[in-house]
């Protein structure tokens, strides 16, 4: 259950990472407001997850779900470039990510 919080942890990290871009500096009501929630959520649901987790991997796995949702979100709908090189390493941060949430231990 504590690596269901992280897994759901990283997909909100994402989400306010991409208010964050939206939101425009915090000029923009809505993605400011959705930013705020997304980012409570992520970080709220990552600190349940700690009770029974260790934090490296489970930091890292939240990480690596953020950065490589909001890699491939802005490449499909906010016309991020999209090369070669970019989708490779996206792959290898979520091999990384598969690893990493396998060799982590539970309290």
């Amino acid at each position: 259950m504590a690596w269901l919080l992280v897994v759901v942890a990283g997909f909100l990290e994402t989400g306010f990472a991409v208010c964050l871009k939206l939101s425009h500096g915090f000029t923009r009501l809505w993605p400011t407001i959705a930013f705020c929630v997304f980012a409570l959520g992520s970080f709220g649901l990552l600190t349940l997850s700690l009770k029974k987790l260790d934090v490296g991997p489970a930091y890292a796995v939240w990480t690596g779900i953020g950065a490589a949702g909001t890699a491939i979100y802005g490449m499909i709908f906010l016309d991020d470039l999209v090369s070669t090189l970019k989708i490779v390493s996206i792959s290898l941060v979520i091999i990384g990510v598969i690893g990493l949430q396998l060799s982590g231990s539970s309290h």
